[in-house]
């Protein structure tokens, strides 16, 4: 019996699997003549097998290393994405007036940096704090891609009513179990998260995953309201000193 053939990948997913850029900058770059497999220009939809070598042109590096990635601190009443029901998207608070005095970078602004710049995870309309916008598809796999494990930090202000002024003391300690691990969203379980108290009314959430309205949805089902969510961290870059709505660019030797 013949040896079966060795499995293949698409080039673009292949590209992005070695950290090498995004699929979409991957079909970009074959579009453009700049990648070459075993030393023959690529065509669109080549399939490569594991141990294809695979070259990019230094005009393909250039352009990647232009590309931005923005720390904003987004307030209240701005959605991460696409406008919707009337509310402005966060991206349009990146303008040079609105740029952090505190900024170190030395980076200029220009226009051209809003051109395909991107939300890497989602921060709901009601929520405030850290939001990465980025024009680097490397970023957005990392912080978003289906094998990506990267933490998330929220500060969570908590009610358990009207009348409960110390909610650390009213809210029974398996509930707190729960939050940490054993619920389930969507009928899928939740991976496990770190769940602490900061002070009778704030818990501190880390997490490894980012559902739709999670933490608001995890508190539901222990029976609390948040009145406020703030995310402070997001892998090993921190919001810090920034201050509500303005945004600074992520250093060169920063690392999420």
């Amino acid at each position: 019996m013949p040896d079966a053939a060795p499995a293949t990948t698409r080039l673009n997913k292949r590209m992005a699997e070695l950290g090498l850029c995004s699929r979409r900058e991957a079909d970009d770059w074959i579009a453009r003549g700049w990648v070459r497999v075993d030393g023959v220009v690529a065509t669109m939809g080549l399939q490569v097998a594991p141990e294809a070598r695979i070259e990019v042109d230094r005009r393909a590096q250039g352009q990647q290393q232009q590309q931005v990635t923005i720390l904003l601190h987004k307030p209240v009443g701005y959605v991460s994405g696409q406008a919707e029901d009337g509310y402005q998207p966060a991206v349009t608070l990146v303008q040079e007036r609105s740029r952090w005095s505190g900024d170190a970078s030395p980076i200029r602004f220009s226009p051209a940096q809003l051109r395909g710049l991107a939300p890497a995870g989602r921060l709901d309309i009601d929520s405030t704090g850290l939001l990465v916008l980025t024009q680097d598809g490397r970023v957005a796999r990392q912080l978003i891609g289906e094998d990506s494990g990267i933490e998330k930090e929220y500060l969570v202000r908590v009610s358990l009513g009207p009348v409960v002024r110390d909610v650390q003391s009213a809210l029974p300690p398996a509930q707190l179990a729960r939050l940490r691990h054993g619920l389930s969203l969507d009928g899928r379980p939740l991976k496990p998260a770190r769940v602490d108290w900061q002070n009778p009314e704030q818990l501190r959430f880390v997490l490894t995953e980012g559902r739709k309205r999670q933490i608001r949805r995890m508190c539901e089902l222990v029976g609390l309201k948040v009145v406020g969510l703030k995310r402070v961290r997001i892998g090993r870059v921190t919001l810090g000193q920034l201050p509500q709505g303005l945004w600074r660019y992520l250093q060169p030797g920063e690392r999420f």
